[in-house]
């Protein structure tokens, strides 16, 4: 088994070498990553020299983008959930600009960071509008509340591959159950799952042999397409659509 988690985790690595691409932007060099966003353009950050170490930004992009689309990160409750987010994974907000400051030895995870912050960030506030009163997030932890669920959030986790993979969710091991880590989903997509699947391969050996990992997906406005579902469940993650949530009520209370 070890073997062939082994096995998809190089492949992941070859395909995120093989699709980035770099170019020199005045005195900025453009990373073009192989992540969608949710326009179905490819993420792209920008990094230069400071003071010997480096700096890694979105130039803004991800919040100005948001903001455009009539999502205003403006009230309390929107921001906290923002700065609880980047937070997770080492990033900073200047202005809007979201920015990572890493040494020649972090520069990789931190770049995994800041783009996984930019996805992460995209995700939460991708289909909310001006009239939208709660995010997908809230309304998990509500659930999980009212049925008596007992989890801590915001979970981080390191990989084999030395990156920091950032849960929504963690429900301990009782005397019925495994530990069960959780990512919401609120935008699902192939991007979105890849990720997801991905995250849950680079921990899997570090975790107890029968932990389970579960994806909510956020099918309230639209249905999950079929291709998330499998790359989901082909790698072991169980997805569980909003609509039908109560059918795992019992799994992850017990």
């Amino acid at each position: 088994m070890i073997n062939e988690i082994q096995g998809l985790v190089n492949e992941y690595a070859r395909w995120l070498r093989e699709k980035t691409q770099v170019r020199q932007v005045d005195e900025w060099v453009e990373i073009t990553t192989p992540y969608l966003d949710r326009h179905n353009d490819y993420l792209q950050i920008y990094t230069r020299r400071r003071n010997g170490d480096y700096i890694l930004t979105d130039a803004g992009y991800i919040l100005q983008d948001l903001e455009l689309s009539g999502c205003k990160l403006d009230s309390p409750k929107r921001r906290a959930l923002l700065m609880i987010t980047l937070n997770g994974f080492g990033v900073k907000l200047n202005k809007d600009r979201l920015e990572v400051y890493t040494s020649v030895a972090s520069f990789a995870p931190s770049k995994h960071n800041l783009i996984q912050a930019m996805l992460a960030v995209n995700d939460l506030f991708g289909l909310a509008t001006p009239m939208t009163t709660s995010l997908f997030y809230e309304d998990v932890v509500t659930w999980l509340d009212v049925h008596d669920i007992r989890y801590a959030s915001n979970v981080k986790f390191t990989g084999q591959s030395g990156f920091d993979h950032l849960f929504d969710f963690i429900i301990p091991k009782s005397r019925n159950q495994p530990e069960r880590i959780i990512k919401t989903i609120n935008n699902p997509s192939r991007n979105t799952a890849q990720a997801v699947a991905f995250a849950w391969i680079d921990i899997k050996e570090a975790r107890p042999p029968d932990s389970k990992a579960y994806a909510i997906l956020n099918d309230s406005e639209r249905p999950v397409p079929g291709n998330v579902l499998d790359a989901l469940n082909n790698y072991g993650v169980k997805t569980v659509s909003w609509n039908n949530r109560e059918a795992v009520v019992k799994e992850l209370a017990t």
